[in-house]
């Protein structure tokens, strides 16, 4: 097929109550190359640090996230946009108290067995 239109993503609910919408990638389309998803980060939550084995875009479109890579802290702002690359020590959080909203892109695909998650 020459196209596909996502007219029904994935909706996943994760801790601390944030919410992943996957448009595509390894659990909502199968895709293992890519993944697509929209996240909503509420007040107060946060992930534990990682190291994953893909590289990840993130752009913010409402609200800010704070993200700690490999010893820095930054802030992005609704309409600000990063790459963390593969092999990075990070944790991504929204210690503020509005509600955060962005998309995330994974290249290779997001998997809960290649993002390294350190325990907490």
């Amino acid at each position: 097929m020459a196209h596909v239109v996502q007219n029904n993503p994935l909706i996943i609910p994760a801790a601390g109550g944030k919410l992943i919408e996957e448009h595509f990638g390894r659990i909502s389309s199968q895709e293992e190359g890519i993944s697509i998803a929209r996240m909503e980060a509420p007040p107060g939550w946060s992930e534990p640090f990682q190291t994953p084995e893909f590289d990840e875009w993130t752009l913010v479109y409402k609200g800010k996230k704070q993200i700690e890579v490999d010893g820095d802290s930054i802030v992005l702002l609704a309409g600000q946009s990063i790459l963390v690359r593969k092999g990075s020590r990070v944790r991504y959080s929204n210690p503020f108290e509005e509600e955060c909203e962005y998309w995330s892109i994974c290249v290779p695909a997001f998997s809960i067995d290649t993002v390294n998650r350190e325990d907490e």
